[in-house]
């Protein structure tokens, strides 16, 4: 299973990355597997603010509907419009293809108490 270096994790499994003083999160690979074959992801539009730990989306499985919660505060700025019609690439591509919002951060530093990949790699071996 793979966990990017590159990235910071949030306990309820979304990835963030920064890029260009921006943010694009995600859900991570571990989470995926656990939830199953996605049918539907419900994301914000561009625009919305988003706050910590509030649910700001949602991806439904076979299996169940999961609320994705937000890693950090900010301003939507970009939406992956790809996964309405394309949910599975949250399956076959979670860091790529899979990227779910891009948000302008209100506080840069909400990210450093992310958790960094090897930490993320010890929780979910619990």
């Amino acid at each position: 299973m793979s966990t990017p270096k590159d990235l910071r994790y949030s306990e309820e499994h979304e990835w963030v990355k920064v890029e260009d003083g921006k943010v694009r999160i995600g859900i991570s690979h571990f989470a995926q597997s656990e939830l199953g074959d996605i049918v539907f992801v419900e994301l914000p539009q561009v625009g919305d603010e988003i706050k910590t730990d509030d649910p700001f989306g949602s991806v439904e499985s076979v299996k169940t509907v999961s609320e994705l919660y937000a890693p950090i505060s900010g301003k939507v700025v970009e939406v992956n419009a790809d996964l309405e019609d394309s949910p599975e690439f949250v399956n076959e591509s979670p860091y790529e293809k899979a990227w779910m919002i891009v948000v302008e951060p209100a506080d840069t530093s909400e990210i450093e108490k992310l958790m960094t990949a090897e930490q993320y790699e010890e929780m979910i071996a619990e």
